[in-house]
């Protein structure tokens, strides 16, 4: 059953074992985008551990978890900055209204 010409100490991606929030840290940095910066938050406090964990010994974890995790923490940190950037006009054009609502008495 077992093949004596393969090397099991290759440095195979094919069976190296995903990172547990690769796909939790990609899907809350889309939703951070799309719904709001506390995902964006979330998935950058989750992801932190599994980058250790890889830097640590990424002969253990397949580098397309680990693409994953770069991918969803890129996504969170645009959500975070497009929601802050959103707050911040708010408080301009909220700001703008109330001094025209006092300039007009």
């Amino acid at each position: 059953m077992s093949d004596p010409n393969r090397d099991y100490l290759s440095n195979s991606n094919a069976n190296n074992a995903q990172l547990p929030n690769a796909t939790a840290t990609l899907v809350l940095g889309i939703l951070s985008i799309v719904v709001c910066f506390i995902c964006g938050i979330i998935a950058l406090v989750i992801s932190n551990k599994d980058i250790a964990m890889y830097k640590a010994n990424p002969d253990l974890y397949s580098a397309a978890s680990y693409n994953n995790i770069k991918a969803g923490r890129i996504c969170a940190l645009i959500g975070i900055i497009l929601q802050v950037l959103g707050i911040i006009v708010y408080i301009i054009f909220i700001a703008f209204f109330i001094s025209m609502a006092g300039s007009l008495r």
